[in-house]
């Protein structure tokens, strides 16, 4: 995923309903569809954890989720490309979702 991974917030209104899908445009123009297991705030960031929809690993990926100053409407995902923020972030994740996933160590 590039950087300029907009979505429509509004999409983002029932995020804690099970099976919460968005989609993704990267900056070629390709779509990705991602299964949305949670979205929440850790350290001052939004943080999105998804799972690609069509993939049959069942590796997550994790976003941070940049508020569009010019158009609220829409949001920007980030792909974390520093390693303590993600396993801080995956963490979290695992500590909120403890009863809802089975994590392996």
């Amino acid at each position: 995923m590039q950087d300029n991974n907009i979505l429509d917030s509004e999409e983002l209104d029932d995020i804690e309903d099970e099976g919460t899908f968005i989609t993704l445009i990267d900056d070629e123009g390709k779509e990705t569809s991602f299964e949305v297991l949670d979205y929440f705030e850790f350290n001052g960031a939004d943080y999105a954890v998804v799972l690609p929809y069509e993939e049959t690993e069942e590796e997550v990926v994790i976003f941070e989720v940049k508020h569009n100053d010019d158009d609220e409407n829409s949001d920007e995902y980030l792909p974390l490309e520093d390693e303590d923020t993600m396993f801080a972030v995956f963490e979290e994740f695992k500590s909120r979702n403890a009863e809802n996933f089975n994590f392996e160590d």
